[in-house]
């Protein structure tokens, strides 16, 4: 079923897409509470978070060494959105049905797309960049331990704020700047002592040239998150709204041009024909390789799926800060599984992380009565409450 975003008016100019921002900023914490699609899309962002540098960690330690390939792993999974789409197709075709003979007018033809080609053009932008971004964290991962890894992407938070105030005017509340402080100084902690957790087999220029690209696909990362939320406030100034069902479009373009960039470095690197030879010589067999490649495909779509839709129901600061704040979650996983080691610093990072995680919703919940009244006080007194 395809869900409407709250209405909003045509405005020629620029000064409207930031006055829609902060009606969105204002109103993401109500919607939090309200929205069931808002709490599906922070569950998508939390499994794929925490599954996916796991999966793709262990295909590197198993025996895999295809950085195209496991770039290719973080969008292949993007035709997992065609079932949801036909679906929300066949809806608009039935209703669009009812209309027209509840109206008695001939039945009109329903878009298969609801995409303008001037969105098409700017997901497709986000798509290289996405393609580009996921080449270098599959280069960083290849080297790094998950737990320095996602350290260094939780780097990502500061750039996206500062590329959320340049490109859509973010509001910052005193709130949401001690979030920002105090997740960016948790990940500043958990990252003094990365020198010493060199894997095994890899050389220290390794190790640096993995340290570089990882914080450059967290300063990618940071631009895209903005990049996104600015199409869909262009978009909706200039059609009146934005869809769920457009969000998923946005995502299905974005996972294509990012997974066709990266089949195309295979090709050039000879991956396809390489891919049976170290299935056969796999850590967890063929079968395992398979399934490991597939669950990885399938783990990142519902990430990037939950963060354009964080996006739609809030901005790009908050999913930032989701994404900040599920960095203990995978601390702990990478603990469980690849016994990595778990010491203080990252036990008081820990606490920075929540700390600021909390700090963050109290602003908007802060936010959001204010908006509240201030909506109640402007409206005009009702007849019956008048005195005669």
């Amino acid at each position: 079923m395809e869900v409407e975003a709250a209405t909003t008016q045509r405005q020629p100019c620029k000064n409207a897409i930031t006055t829609k921002q902060q009606q969105q900023q204002q109103l993401s914490t109500g919607r939090l509470f309200r929205s069931p699609l808002l709490v599906v899309n922070f569950v998508l962002m939390v499994v794929g978070s925490a599954c996916g540098p796991l999966l793709l960690r262990a295909y590197f330690l198993r025996g895999g060494n295809r950085k195209w390939l496991s770039s290719l792993l973080q969008t292949a999974g993007w035709p997992l959105l065609l079932a949801p789409l036909c679906f929300s197709y066949s809806s608009r075709r039935r209703r669009r049905e009812v209309e027209d003979d509840g109206a008695g007018a001939g039945a009109a033809a329903t878009p298969l797309f609801l995409m303008t080609p001037r969105l098409l053009v700017a997901s497709a932008v986000v798509g290289l960049m996405t393609g580009v971004d996921d080449l270098l964290y599959a280069y960083g991962l290849a080297y790094l331990p998950v737990s320095t890894s996602s350290i260094l992407i939780s780097t990502q938070l500061a750039f996206t704020a500062a590329f959320a105030l340049l490109l859509v005017r973010q509001r910052f509340t005193a709130f949401s700047v001690n979030a920002v402080v105090l997740l960016s100084v948790g990940a500043a902690m958990l990252g003094m002592n990365a020198g010493g957790d060199r894997p095994a087999g890899v050389s220290r220029a390794q190790y640096c040239a993995g340290f570089a690209m990882t914080l450059a696909a967290a300063a990618l990362y940071g631009l895209v998150l903005p990049v996104m939320e600015l199409s869909q406030a262009h978009h909706a100034a200039a059609r009146g709204a934005v869809t769920y069902t457009l969000v998923m479009e946005m995502q299905l373009v974005i996972g294509f041009v990012a997974t066709a960039f990266s089949a195309v470095g295979m090709l050039v690197n000879n991956d396809f024909h390489a891919i049976p030879g170290e299935a056969h010589e796999f850590g967890l067999g063929q079968a395992g390789y398979y399934l490991l490649l597939a669950g990885s495909a399938a783990m990142y779509q519902c990430f990037f799926l939950g963060t354009i839709g964080a996006i739609f129901y809030g901005s790009a600061l908050l999913a930032g800060v989701i994404m900040t704040v599920l960095i203990p979650v995978t601390e702990v996983l990478a603990v469980m599984f690849f016994h990595e080691p778990f010491n203080g610093t990252k036990g008081v990072a820990l606490a920075l992380s929540l700390w600021g995680f909390v700090s963050y919703f109290y602003g908007e919940v802060r936010a959001a009565k204010a908006a509240h009244r201030r909506r109640h006080s402007d409206e005009p007194p009702k007849p019956d409450h008048l005195d005669p």
